[in-house]
């Protein structure tokens, strides 16, 4: 089973070091500690063990180190930045988990950016080496890229010429979207396995600046001081600690403090049961501060991220998930408010900024997606994006007979009209009515209002509004239903559906993945057995099939 549960006195791969208000994230890859047996971690390569590593020293940089206005990602390797994903690793990979290890390593680089751009952490490159396949793409999520100035580091995408493969981490897309490389320079970058250094590297925009050896260290502490210097306010921030996500696990059943997992193997799916906040409101910023990653917006929005990895990676053939909540709606309203009152300070700030993140995961975890609107349940604000997020959704209309709950409504609130967008830029309202403007002023006239299930459905906020005597039958049909089809068909349905509208950076790097990826990595002429990522290694040469499809 894989964990996504780490700290940096756990790391075997990174070392995170504070200076003032300067991070270096140092790459000396253990070569002995893969994630799994098989495979040597040579030449600073990684495999998801290392990006679950700097996966987790991204946020912690966010939470607990907020002062900090520069990240420098470096290698504590002599003459080599990072050689990309191990070779060895992909070619004993599944298909499964070579294409979820891409995305992994997809949502990690856009968190860099993420914090790049939004919370006033500017991550820079320092090469001190050669940077290969996914680790220039790592470069290339950061804002700034120095390359030390040498007869041999270079920067190179080698995939196509020696592996068969693409650069599976958004380096195309970035290089040419991000980096505004010319095309034809690209192409020629991109088919060439020995890389481009010095003075060609940075006249195409494949790095930023040329570093000599001898001046590497100062010059690279002197740009990152630079940077650090444009956000002085947040010379006195204090962070907050993140404590250790401990679910307990079972057979059938995952629990967190505020989320239950059911796992129905039989149906293929699973049952996500959120509980709403009981815990009193703080009355202050400096109460939010002292409840810290115990706050219940923030503590749900951690343990969804962590099941929703853990489900990802270890549970593929659970194909559908299925929302429920349960909680005093009122409560979830003012939790809500309460951070969008104080986004001034930074935490509040943050907590929303990663609840987006989560969100995100969500939408990109091609699973199919299903919400229950019950009585008792409390979808509101944040919690009501899931109903928004899922490919369609049930609300019963009255109550269950026999029952002394009240019918079940919704409360479409301020969360939902712009703190927390997809990848494609627009909120999920945006993206469902999408150019539909008179639609999105009509729900938006409703902030704050309980909504019934005619409401709901009138303004087009759920799929279908069963009555008691039809709310079994039909739920039960649409996930059996969903069992019976082909995963890969549900998947490129669903990730074809889910973002109408513009093109961004994420959603061209996700869609790319999604069909090319999954399509070249089951091509003979990467992975058969005369394919370019058998062979890697071994002197070889691979056998290419030479129709173009």
């Amino acid at each position: 089973m894989i964990n996504f549960n780490t700290s940096p006195e756990q790391y075997r791969h990174w070392e995170l070091e504070i200076q003032d208000r300067i991070a270096f994230l140092k790459l000396a890859v253990d070569p002995d500690a893969g994630l799994h047996p098989g495979y040597t971690l040579k030449l600073n390569s990684y495999d998801l063990g290392v990006d679950i590593e700097l996966h987790d020293a991204v946020q912690r940089l966010r939470f607990e180190h907020p002062e900090v206005g520069a990240v420098v990602l470096t290698s504590e390797r002599d003459r080599v930045f990072c050689s990309g994903a191990n070779i060895a690793m992909l070619g004993l990979s599944s298909h499964g988990h070579k294409v979820n290890f891409c995305k992994f390593t997809n949502e990690t680089r856009n968190e860099i950016e993420d914090a790049s751009q939004h919370s006033g952490q500017v991550y820079l490159s320092a090469l001190n080496g050669t940077a290969a396949g996914g680790g220039y793409e790592m470069a290339l999520a950061t804002e700034h890229i120095m390359l030390v100035d040498d007869s041999s580091s270079t920067v190179s995408l080698p995939e196509v010429p020696l592996l068969a493969v693409l650069p599976g981490t958004g380096g195309l897309t970035r290089v040419v979207d991000k980096r505004k490389v010319r095309r034809d320079h690209a192409d020629f970058f991109c088919t060439i396995s020995e890389g481009i250094r010095g003075n060609r590297a940075l006249e195409w925009k494949l790095v930023d600046e040329l570093v000599p050896r001898s001046k590497f260290r100062e010059t690279v502490e002197e740009r990152a001081q630079e940077i650090a210097a444009r956000t002085q306010e947040k010379k006195e921030l204090q962070g907050i600690p993140l404590t250790a996500i401990d679910p307990q696990i079972d057979p059938d059943q995952i629990r967190y403090s505020h989320l239950l997992l059911k796992l129905d193997r039989k149906r293929g799916c699973v049952d996500f049961h959120i509980q709403g906040p009981n815990e009193k409101l703080p009355e202050s910023i400096e109460e939010l501060h002292q409840m810290g990653d115990q706050y219940w917006l923030f503590a749900l929005g951690r343990e969804l991220d962590d099941a929703i990895l853990h489900l990802s990676f270890n549970e593929p053939e659970l194909g559908t998930w299925v929302f429920h909540t349960e909680g005093n709606l009122s409560n979830v309203v003012d939790y809500e408010q309460f951070l969008i009152d104080q986004s001034d300070d930074w935490l509040a700030r943050e907590i929303i900024l990663f609840l987006k993140r989560v969100l995100k995961r969500i939408d990109l975890s091609a699973r199919s997606l299903i919400s229950l609107i019950e009585p008792g349940s409390c979808f509101a604000g944040f919690l009501l994006e899931l109903v928004l997020a899922s490919d369609r959704s049930y609300m019963l209309e009255g109550s269950f007979e026999d029952s002394e709950e009240p019918a079940p409504v919704i409360i479409p609130t301020s969360m939902n009209f712009g703190s927390l967008p997809m990848c494609n830029g627009l909120t999920r309202l945006e993206t469902r009515f999408y150019n539909q403007q008179e639609d999105l002023e009509k729900i938006q006239s409703s902030l704050g209002k309980p909504l019934d299930a005619e409401q709901a459905l009138d303004l087009g906020l759920v799929t279908f509004i069963p009555d008691d005597i039809d709310w079994e039958d039909e739920v039960r049909l649409a996930i059996e239903e969903r069992s019976s089809f082909s995963p890969d068909a549900l998947t490129g349905m669903e990730a074809s559906l889910r973002f109408p509208g513009p093109e961004t950076l994420e959603t061209k790097i996700f869609g790319r993945l999604s069909a090319w990826q999954n399509w070249i990595f089951q091509r003979p002429n990467a992975v058969g057995e005369e394919g370019a990522l058998k062979l890697y290694g071994t002197g070889k040469q691979a056998n290419y099939a030479k129709e173009r499809v």
